[in-house]
């Protein structure tokens, strides 16, 4: 990592720096259909946001996941976050599993 990657906000779920260039977004800690509308959220690289969806419900999100501790500590996520660690920090790929069936 260089000097300049220390500028970058830091992913909450994998903890690499998200550069301006890189695919990023909004998460909402709890899902907006289920009451998080205007809560918190919180900038993660597109990867680990589509990871998160991947691997957990809307109803599971706003039950048992919502707060970036909470998601680290999931098995799935935990894999995830090891393998992805690894990375580039604007490293970007489709996610293996697709959206989990609702």
């Amino acid at each position: 990592m260089c000097a300049a990657d220390t500028n970058h906000p830091i992913c909450p779920l994998c903890g690499r720096p998200i550069p301006p260039h890189s695919k990023q977004s909004l998460h909402h800690l709890i899902p907006k259909l289920k009451g998080g509308k205007g809560g918190p959220t919180v900038l993660l690289h597109q990867i680990c946001h589509n990871e998160i969806h991947a691997t957990l419900t809307e109803a599971e999100l706003a039950r048992d996941f919502n707060t970036p501790e909470a998601l680290r500590r999931h098995p799935r996520l935990a894999k995830f976050i090891r393998w992805v660690s690894k990375r580039p920090a604007d490293f970007h790929s489709r996610s293996a599993g697709g959206r989990r069936k609702r």
